[in-house]
């Protein structure tokens, strides 16, 4: 239910805050005293669209505060918690309108889009009015409303499981169905590309594993250049030691005495072939250890260029050829079993196309019989509203080759108001009047089937007798019953029906000031006095008095 509503510098309104009751409260005041200004408010603090003009002369915005209590289960909760909106005890909506235009929205004092406020106002308030178009004349609200009327939940969730499987064969048929059609596109091409990567046959791993391999024998190959300097210069033809081998053996031919003379020389020398003996002996262990055949580089090469040039060709990495590898041939076993696979899945969308147009027919049934009752009900509260000749009729046009997940059936609400007159859509076949008189007895007969909590209807007894607006103002008191009702009114007749009364009034706030719109709730005694000057108008009698307490004495007030 809507506990309260702030609103702070809104037309004429500078501070307002409303404490709500549950029931039915009544809103009354003359004209122009500020009513219209309060449902304004209110439907921007629903998500209604801002506008600059509703900031109050002076000032530079305007915020208006609803507050509402909900059932944990509520759809509004569950909406806030998908969106991630803290999920209070009170559900708080605020909008704050500026004087340059912008607006600004909240909701439990977190920061939304006026879309989802919208949104979740649509879930907890209904406004309605003689021209209004926000509620029930929405034909999309139809079907959703005659279901919740007609209470066939089974049939509703076998329609909508059926329509899941549907989608889910068509989607798998559609997705084969064009894999086969690519690869039949593709099929020379993929061929081509599993033989050549096939004779390839890329490993994951294999270029870095190449790429160290031929680093190693490339700089195998730079050493062995290095090796045969080395052989030339200790072995070659300008090799030192032929010429100290023969140095040493002149010196050791020398005579006794000579001999001692060279002695240390010729040890110099015999050393110095000794070293060169093992600077040789080592450079063959070094050519022995880096033996390696010249091919083998040649083989690394050709392979690692001949990976990397597929991974370019492809726009792959090297260790992806093998991937690119099993896509092709699943590519061409696709276009060679994907045939069957394809008349396999179309067998399965032929089923589940069947056991969707079962479930689709039985739930049209359910629904004619729920629209011919709807419709019965409804006109059943016409004739004390003053429509007695008119009818109402649920409109249901089935379009058997239509699949979506709410079977086949279009609804609209439509009304005939005289016979032999065409019946139509509601808005455009019944005035002002007559559009107020059949939405509330549409909602007196969906009251208990799901209704949003707070129902508000502006001025729906305008222009009607009497009698009518008693029979107005018993429906909203039955209709008060099942859900929270707030309604603006100028007739006795529902005004003396409601639980509470708020007298709406325009004040000075200083003499030759602004003025400013207030609310005061009223008390028995001042509830008869305002129930008495709208029976009897500017000059309230004594009569005028007398009968607004017999009116409220008869509707047990």
């Amino acid at each position: 239910m809507l506990n309260t509503l702030s609103v702070r510098n809104i037309v004429l309104i500078d501070q307002l805050d409303l404490a709500f009751e549950t029931g039915l409260t009544v809103l009354t005041g003359e004209t122009g005293a500020g009513k219209s200004i309060l449902l304004d408010a209110l439907t921007l603090a629903l998500g209604g669209r801002g506008d600059a003009a509703l900031v109050r002369k002076g000032a530079d915005s305007g915020q208006v505060v609803a507050v509402l209590a909900l059932a944990e289960n509520h759809p509004a909760r569950v909406l806030l918690r998908e969106n991630e909106i803290a999920d209070d005890a009170e559900i708080i909506l605020r909008r704050v309108q500026h004087a340059d235009g912008r607006t600004r929205a909240f909701i439990n004092d977190q920061p939304v889009s006026a879309g989802l406020l919208k949104s979740v106002g649509a879930l907890l308030v209904e406004i309605h009015g003689q021209h209004d178009d926000r509620a029930l004349i929405d034909a999309a609200t139809h079907r959703l409303l005659l279901d919740s009327f007609g209470g066939y939940e089974s049939e509703l969730d076998a329609v909508a499981n059926a329509y899941a499987k549907l989608t889910a064969a068509q989607k798998a048929v559609d997705v084969q169905r064009a894999r086969v059609e690519q690869a039949a596109r593709e099929e020379d091409y993929a061929r081509h590309v599993v033989e050549e990567l096939s004779a390839l046959k890329p490993e994951a791993g294999e270029e870095e594993g190449l790429s160290e391999r031929r680093q190693w024998l490339m700089g195998l190959e730079k050493a062995a250049g290095e090796v045969n300097d080395a052989d030339e210069i200790l072995n070659g033809t300008n090799a030192p030691g032929p010429t100290l081998a023969m140095l040493l053996r002149r010196l050791t031919r020398k005579s006794d005495a000579e001999a001692a003379l060279f002695a240390s020389m010729a040890e110099a020398v015999d050393q110095a072939l000794v070293a060169l003996d093992t600077a040789s002996e080592a450079l063959e262990a070094i050519r022995r250890e880096m033996a390696f055949d010249p091919r083998e580089l040649e083989q690394v090469e050709e392979r690692l260029f001949g990976l990397r040039a597929a991974a370019r060709k492809h726009q792959v990495e090297c260790d992806e050829l093998a991937d690119v590898l099993a896509r092709y041939q699943a590519d061409i076993e696709a276009l060679e079993s994907g045939a069957e696979t394809l008349a396999a899945l179309e067998v399965e969308l032929t089923v589940a196309d069947s056991e969707y147009r079962k479930a689709a027919g039985v739930l049209s049934k359910v629904r004619e019989k729920a629209a011919g009752a709807l419709s019965k009900a409804v006109e059943a509260e016409l004739p004390d509203l003053k429509l007695g000749a008119a009818r109402f009729i649920v409109d249901r046009q089935v379009e058997a080759e239509r699949v979506s997940a709410h079977g086949f059936d279009q609804i609209a609400f439509h009304v005939q108001t005289n016979p032999g007159t065409s019946p139509g859509p509601m808005m455009k076949v019944a005035s002002g009047g007559e559009l107020s008189r059949f939405l509330l007895a549409l909602k007196v007969v969906l009251a208990d089937k799901g209704s949003v909590p707070v129902l508000i209807f502006d001025e729906i007894d305008t222009g009607v007798g009497g009698a009518v607006a008693d029979a107005i103002g018993k429906r909203l008191a039955r209709l008060a019953q099942s859900v929270q009702v707030v309604t603006v009114t100028h007739a006795p007749q529902v005004a003396a029906r409601a639980g509470t009364h708020l007298l709406i009034e325009k004040q000075a706030i200083e003499e030759g000031a602004f003025m400013r719109t207030h609310v005061r709730p009223l008390d028995p005694d001042t509830r008869s006095e305002e129930v008495a000057r709208m029976l009897a108008g500017a000059t309230i009698t004594d009569e005028a008095r007398a009968a607004a307490r017999r009116l409220m004495r008869e509707v047990g007030v």
